[in-house]
């Protein structure tokens, strides 16, 4: 019994270790943190099981040692009345050949005869009440056997309920190996999408190459147009070979096109399979989310952002040229990490930034942002700091209150980040 329920509870430990290990892990991938909290875990485990098991050892114990005091107890007062009882019989065969003897002496004494009558009388009443404590002390013996039966039934309860509780652990023990292959299977469908994002990932600077060599290609042919029309108004005697010049710039810009249109073809191939990527990877996490009542992964804000957002291609087309051709303007306004932040800031953290700024309650617009971005709003708050951390050095979002707010020394150099990305948008849009 002992070594079983010593194999019990080491089977509970080690149970208990690895699902601790396993919920501890995932999170925050910090091996040492894990291990630590599920030898915290398994200990607190073990504890508890010595703890129950002895608290019921005890209480066992206590049972029987009081009914072996009881059976003790039975077994002296029946010793005892057997010994009375011995003694009675003797006694009894005394006074029985006392009487043989003084029936051999009736005829000697009459007088004696009568006395011994009353002895006779006296001893019948002693033997009337021996035999009443006979049968008293057979009741109570039957007694005993009574409770001897109810003790082996109480017996045969706990032998019934330990065996329950030993089918309840194995069924226990099955849905845990089938929790854990799940989760195996999960993993190995992630390390398969991160293996196709590293792919991805490999095209994209090499795609970005391509699009700042045709951007320079652009603007070399727009110099070389604006050059060919001032000849063609100071001279007439070369239009011929302007244009000459200008048909063959025209079919440049016409390969020029062609190989942007293929290009964008490309991008939106890429688009595409982002989208369907980052599809993929929102049911990974919902399909993560069913496995646990609370969510089973929080990842880092670096994971985050290489799920929520694979490859921004729209914003590199978009704002990168803007950014660039205006860093002088920013440096102007706000100090140079400030506005490395705003470089390596996306549109939709942009925009939460604005939210804070401009909302009191900003917990509504950070919560659409998040789901039209295929993200949570607290690992949107989480990668913004992050960037913040890695530029400037410190957190800007203070995440203890209820609503997100700013720290108050960074307030004014957010307003004029805004301010700046807003004056870029604009520029952007009226040069469009």
């Amino acid at each position: 019994m002992q070594s079983v329920m010593i194999s019990n509870r080491f089977i509970l430990v080690i149970v208990a270790f690895s699902v601790s290990f396993g919920l501890s892990l995932v999170p925050s991938w910090d091996f040492n943190k894990a291990f630590l909290t599920s030898v915290i875990t398994a200990a607190t485990i073990y504890a508890a099981a010595v703890f129950v098991d002895k608290r019921r050892r005890n209480y066992e114990m206590f049972v029987l040692g009081s009914l072996r005091r009881r059976i003790k107890d039975m077994e002296g007062l029946k010793a005892r009345v057997v010994r009375e009882i011995n003694q009675i019989e003797e006694h009894h065969n005394l006074l029985y050949a006392e009487s043989q003897h003084l029936q051999n002496q009736v005829t000697e004494s009459r007088s004696q005869r009568d006395s011994l009558h009353r002895e006779l009388r006296t001893f019948a009443g002693q033997k009337k009440q021996l035999e009443s404590e006979i049968n008293n002390l057979q009741t109570e013996i039957d007694n005993l056997q009574e409770n001897q039966t109810e003790l082996n039934n109480a017996f045969s309860i706990l032998t019934a309920e330990k065996r329950r509780l030993e089918s309840n652990c194995n069924v226990s023990r099955a849905e845990i190996t089938q929790l854990q292959s799940q989760i195996s299977e999960l993993q190995q469908e992630k390390q398969e999408v991160e293996s196709n994002l590293t792919l991805l990932g490999r095209l994209k600077p090499q795609l970005e190459e391509k699009l700042y060599e045709l951007r320079i290609a652009i603007q070399e042919l727009e110099v070389e147009t604006t050059q060919k029309n001032q000849l063609l108004v100071a001279t007439k005697t070369e239009r011929e070979n302007i244009q000459a010049i200008l048909n063959y710039s025209q079919t440049q810009i016409a390969e020029q096109k062609a190989e942007l249109q293929q290009l964008q073809g490309q991008i939106s191939l890429l688009q595409e399979e982002r989208d369907s990527l980052q599809n993929q990877v929102w049911e990974l996490l919902q399909q993560v989310e069913t496995f646990n009542s609370e969510p089973f992964t929080e990842n880092s804000p670096e994971e985050d952002d290489d799920d929520i957002e694979l490859f921004p291609f729209s914003e590199i087309i978009e704002t990168s040229a803007v950014i660039k051709t205006s860093d002088a303007e920013t440096s102007e306004n706000i100090p140079e990490e400030w506005t490395n932040f705003l470089e390596n800031l996306r549109e939709h953290e942009l925009q939460v930034l604005k939210a804070i700024v401009e909302q009191d309650n900003p917990n509504g617009a950070i919560k659409k942002i998040a789901e039209a971005n295929i993200t949570m709003p607290n690992l949107l708050i989480d990668s913004i700091n992050e960037r913040a951390n890695d530029t400037i050095g410190e957190l800007i979002i203070n995440t203890d209150s209820e609503n997100p707010k700013f720290y108050q020394e960074h307030i004014t150099h957010i307003r004029k980040m805004i301010a700046t990305y807003e004056d870029l948008m604009a520029r952007h849009a009226s040069s469009n």
